[in-house]
């Protein structure tokens, strides 16, 4: 399962079986536990698994909610690679889909949840329009960066009232008075 070179060999082998049956081959794997590590090396066995397939998707837990898990599309080799959805598994409702949500693989896999990320973002805005405006360009920037989605930062500037202001050819954002004022 760990040498690339056999594992090779029966995937192509399965890939012929597939391909004679007019069917798909499913393989359900397990993530190692090490933290911190690309999504698609974390996979259990050889590399070659995620390699060859097609399509990998990759279910997490969210680590302030054990009900809610989230399946990432993290390879799609023959179409667009879909938004990540949450699910919640639990024993008064079972099974339900609970529609779109803003994180990475790698975040998920590495406990970064979509609240930590809006945390962030209000840091960046407030570290950012601390002296004053600030160009609306460089904090997108900022935020891409440190992989914040620009709905995660447009949450959190709509959060904090932050304005939105044009000079010239540029955007610029600014915290209303009283937030200017709590910064002195």
């Amino acid at each position: 399962m760990n040498r690339a070179n056999e594992v090779r060999n029966v995937l192509l082998q399965l890939g012929r079986v597939a391909e004679k049956y007019g069917c798909a081959v499913i393989f359900v794997g397990h993530l190692n536990k090490v933290q911190g590590g690309k999504a698609n090396y974390r996979g259990l066995g050889s590399i070659d698994f995620q390699a060859t397939a097609r399509n990998v998707l990759i279910v997490g837990r969210l680590k302030e909610n054990k009900e809610v898990r989230v399946v990432a599309h993290e390879k799609s080799s023959r179409a667009p690679e879909g938004e990540p959805i949450d699910f919640e598994l639990s024993k008064e409702m079972g099974f339900v889909w609970k529609g779109h949500y803003d994180i990475s693989i790698d975040d998920l896999l590495n406990g970064i949840s979509r609240e930590k990320k809006s945390e962030q973002a209000e840091k960046l805005i407030m570290d950012c329009l601390s002296d004053g405006k600030y160009q609306q360009q460089l904090i997108l920037k900022k935020a891409q960066n440190i992989d914040i989605s620009k709905r995660v930062l447009d949450e959190a500037k709509k959060s904090l009232g932050v304005k939105s202001i044009k000079e010239g050819n540029g955007w610029y954002w600014e915290l209303p008075e009283e937030k200017e004022a709590s910064n002195c």
